[in-house]
Formats: structure tokens, sequence, C-alpha cells
């Protein structure tokens, strides 16, 4: 594990930092920024995610979906906690917390927006990015190909009819463009480009496949953290004036990342320990870290 992974945590938070302060002194240039969007979908955030998943999709063969049957108990587990738990469970969070005991100190025209942050970060399982953090904890690989094959064959079907179900119980309609370019462009089409990409760099030999990947991995790493500064960037200032409300929503989220992550491991499946530590990072861990600091800061 190289010095920038080991310390990795480290980073993510002094990315935050920065991108707090570079909001709050420089909020011009980020607004700017935070306006590009189509379909309410931000380009720019989009253009790095893909350059942070689209190496990962690249490790991917979908060929793998036949290992489902290897690993069919700690992949049943996941599939079950990511779509029939976790936003059932955050819907019912968010309405205690947010629209209950926490609505007294919270602005009242934003109470359903906070719900449908919350509910949109709990209905989205991670997929590539899992490839990142199983490689630093030492996963089983194929447990995890299968995993991110599975997920990412789902959520092109459950996504929006899920969230659109969920937030429809906030009060809050979410237009179906928004919905369906997200799956598009955040699942569709990378797909479609790293296994073209993949298929092609086979076809000059594996070898030439594993070196394009050790070329790539530092890059999704770094298109990780910029993400993250770009986002609190985005919010900045909100950020340094309504800490109070951050610490609120927070308070869910963190209640169902650890009662999840309790439960699984506590669960006696007989899994690996490899296998527990991907589906530690599929099921809870990958979500919170990159979708958390869009959800707090809106």
């Amino acid at each position: 594990m190289s010095l920038f992974e080991r310390y990795l945590t480290l980073w993510v938070f002094l990315c935050i930092i920065v991108g707090v302060l570079l909001g709050q002194f420089f909020p011009a240039p980020f607004h700017t920024l935070g306006e590009m969007e189509i379909a309410k979908v931000n380009i720019p955030v989009g253009l790095l995610i893909w350059v942070m998943i689209i190496p990962m999709l690249l490790r991917i063969d979908f060929g793998a979906l036949h290992e489902v049957k290897k690993h069919w108990r700690g992949i049943g587990v996941t599939l079950f906690i990511n779509w029939a738990v976790k936003p059932f469970s955050m819907a019912l969070l968010a309405w205690l917390f947010i629209r209950h005991l926490f609505a007294p100190y919270l602005p009242a025209e934003q109470l359903d927006s906070y719900i449908a942050g919350l509910i949109l970060l709990a209905a989205a399982p991670c997929t590539a990015m899992v490839f990142v953090w199983s490689r630093l904890v030492n996963g089983e690989p194929l447990f995890t190909l299968s995993q991110v094959a599975l997920n990412d064959a789902i959520m092109v079907f459950a996504f929006a009819p899920l969230v659109a179900l969920l937030l429809g119980m906030s009060a809050i309609i979410v237009p179906w463009d928004t919905l369906l370019v997200s799956v598009l462009l955040y699942i569709v089409l990378p797909v479609f480009i790293a296994q073209a990409w993949r298929k092609w760099l086979l076809s000059r030999g594996e070898q030439t496949l594993h070196a394009t990947l050790e070329k790539l991995g530092p890059i999704s790493i770094s298109a990780l953290l910029l993400t993250l500064v770009l986002l609190f960037a985005f919010q900045g200032k909100a950020i340094v004036e309504q800490p109070l409300i951050i610490l609120m929503l927070a308070v869910p989220i963190t209640i169902q990342v650890l009662t999840h992550k309790t439960a699984l491991g506590e669960a006696e499946f007989d899994f690996t320990e490899e296998s527990k530590g991907t589906q530690n990072l599929a099921g809870f861990w990958l979500p919170w870290l990159m979708k958390a600091s869009r959800i707090l800061v809106a």
C-alpha cells in the first residue's frame, strides 16, 4: 500500500477543509460551476465521477455474474440490505429526526429537501468505487467483482422507481428526466465505455489491460478527492453559516451506518474476513463518503 493510500482518510479530511475554505473565500467561480447542469445533474461533478469510476469499471468482466452462485450468501445479504432495508430505514429515520425531533430547529421550508437528500443517499448502493477500497482492505476480488456487476445491473432498473416511490413519501417529486439522466450518465454510459475499452485493451493482450489499470489507479483516487473539494466548495458558505443543521442531518446517517455495520458484523453467515470487508464497503461505507458531502451541505 502506497503512502498516499495509507493516509487516504487524512487526504479526505484535508480535501473537505480545502473545499469549504475555497467556497467561503472564492464563492463566485464555484457558483458558476454549480450552475452547469443538465436536467439538474451537475456536469463538472459528472465528469469527475466518470474519471473516478471508469478505471474501476475496466476491472469488471460481466461474465462474472455466474460467480453469484459461489458467494450467494454474502451477496444475498448485501442485496437485501441495499435494496430492501437501507432506503426504507433511512426514510423512517429521516421522518423521525427531520420531520419531528429536529423540526423545531430546522427551516420549515427545507424539511422536505433534507428528507429527500437523505433518501437519495440511502437508495444508492456503492458499485464501482468498491474496487478502490476493496483493494485497500485486501478484499476478495471475485466476490467484489460479482457484487459490483450485480449491483450495477440491478441499479439500472431499480434505482429510479425506488427513489421516485420514496421521494413521494416526503411530498417532493423528483423529475423522471433527472433520475433517468443520472442513471444514464453515472451507470449505463460509463459501463458501456469501460467495457468497450476493456475489450480493446484485451485485444492487445492481458498485460496491456493490467498495465493500464495500474496507471489509472491513482487517477481514480485523485478524482475522488477532487470531487470532495468541489462538492464542499459549492456549499462552503452554507457549511460555515449552518454547522448545527449539518450536525442534525448527520445524526440519521450515522445511526444507519452504525446499525447496519453492527448487524452485518454480528451476523453468523460463515463469511470470510475478505468478503466481510467487501460487504461493508459495498453496502454501507462508500455511499457515505461520496454522497454525504452533497446531502449534508445541500
